[in-house]
């Protein structure tokens, strides 16, 4: 039990309980802001969390918690936008969809970042990983098609289809820029959120109502033998100005309500903190294995919390999706070394990880990418080998003839 207990063990079991709670958490406090509490701005509750995320990323780097990486903001900007819009989509989905499609798409990430790579890059995944990733869309159809209410929401499944087709899109272009540009996934996060929140904070005022116009109210008569109080009463709601209904400033900011929304951003920047630190403590394969638990608790808690229905055949797709994606994690694991970190990405994704793409690593880059220049490695034997060149080329030409000119280009140590 000592053995067991160690300093190493206690941190990645730390890490791991701190990344279940806020993955799971940040669902349940978003929806809740959402459905509970009837704030349906999703472009500012995004710009919430990434201000959050802004200024976390700044203490983390001033405790030292990694090395400020500079980077060029220009070739920062697309990721940012891909960052903001794959997080409103999410966010979006959460709002229009119930808790339980919302984490069945999360699971269809990982088949979709397969088939993005299949049309962009030709790159045709092993049989095993085929059958796996068709066992997964197998059940997500089941748990899709077989649930009246979702089958209904033709909004929803379009938004949940977006939304995963974003995610796994900003996987794959997140993973090459962190190799393109040799950074951590949280120098890249460092780097890029001020440009997110600013892109956030001019979208919100041209995307949500925001209510700017406020109209005087209508004149209330006072009843007949009003007191001094109730007349006081009146004219103070007489001088405050209207708010149009359903815009941002005229919605009523309850102490309970405001609560909800700066607890979502806190998980918000949990996550990114835990998975940082739960894939740095632990291997990939534990990742996995907390990113399935966070599954089945987002998916239990849908139906605890927010009564998400969970008809036989709706949990037997369920399964039959949850079976299938740890197949293709094990695959993905026991593949290749270089498949773990794709294996952690998919398995975050499932979890409702945001960061997961960024921390566990990367794929092939989506856009074409700069190269860094190698400068070719001069050893003795190759300077002797360039030296000698042109005079057996000579010494070859002069016997059979030839009038070719001796040496050329030197490209990469060869002519």
């Amino acid at each position: 039990m000592g053995r067991l207990l160690t300093s190493a063990n206690l941190k990645a079991l730390t890490y791991g309980a701190m990344n279940v709670v806020s993955a799971s958490g940040i669902v349940f406090a978003n929806k809740a802001v959402f459905q509970t509490y009837d704030f349906h701005f999703t472009y500012a509750l995004t710009w919430v969390h990434t201000v959050f995320t802004l200024l976390g990323m700044r203490l983390f780097a001033a405790g030292g918690m990694f090395p400020v990486k500079s980077i060029p903001q220009r070739r920062l900007t697309p990721l940012a936008a891909a960052y903001v819009a794959y997080i409103v989509l999410c966010n979006l989905s959460l709002k229009v969809n119930t808790v339980g499609f919302y984490q069945v798409m999360k699971i269809a990430v990982a088949p979709t970042v397969i088939g993005l790579e299949l049309l962009m890059f030709r790159r045709v995944p092993p049989v095993r990983i085929v059958a796996s990733v068709a066992v997964v869309c197998v059940g997500i159809g089941v748990a899709t098609v077989t649930d009246s209410r979702v089958a209904s929401n033709l909004v929803g499944i379009g938004v949940g289809v977006g939304a995963t087709v974003m995610t796994a899109l900003y996987q794959i272009w997140a993973g090459s820029k962190q190799k393109e540009l040799r950074a951590s996934s949280m120098q890249l996060l460092h780097a890029y959120t001020p440009q997110a929140t600013l892109l956030l904070g001019i979208l919100v005022p041209l995307c949500e109502p925001m209510g700017w116009h406020a109209s005087a109210p209508a004149p209330a008569l006072a009843p007949p033998g009003a007191d001094a109080d109730a007349l006081a009463a009146l004219a103070v709601a007489a001088a405050v100005p209207h708010r149009p209904p359903g815009s941002l400033l005229a919605y009523h900011y309850t102490p309970h309500a405001v609560a909800a929304i700066l607890i979502s951003a806190v998980l918000g920047l949990l996550v990114s903190l835990s998975t940082f630190l739960v894939i740095g403590a632990t291997s990939s394969l534990t990742y996995n294995v907390v990113g399935h638990l966070k599954t089945v608790i987002i998916l239990s808690g849908g139906c605890i919390f927010f009564g998400d229905s969970m008809p036989p055949k709706k949990l037997l797709g369920v399964c039959i999706a949850m079976a299938g994606i740890v197949w293709y994690t094990q695959q993905k694991l026991t593949s290749a070394p270089t498949s773990a970190a794709a294996a952690a990405a998919a398995a975050g994704a499932a979890g409702g990880d945001p960061g997961a793409a960024t921390a566990a690593g990367g794929k092939g880059p989506l856009l074409p990418t700069a190269q860094p220049h190698v400068t070719p490695q001069v050893t003795v034997k190759s300077a002797w080998q360039v030296v000698r060149a042109p005079r057996s080329r000579a010494a070859a030409s002069s016997n059979t003839g030839g009038g070719a000119a001796p040496g050329g280009q030197l490209m990469n140590g060869q002519h």
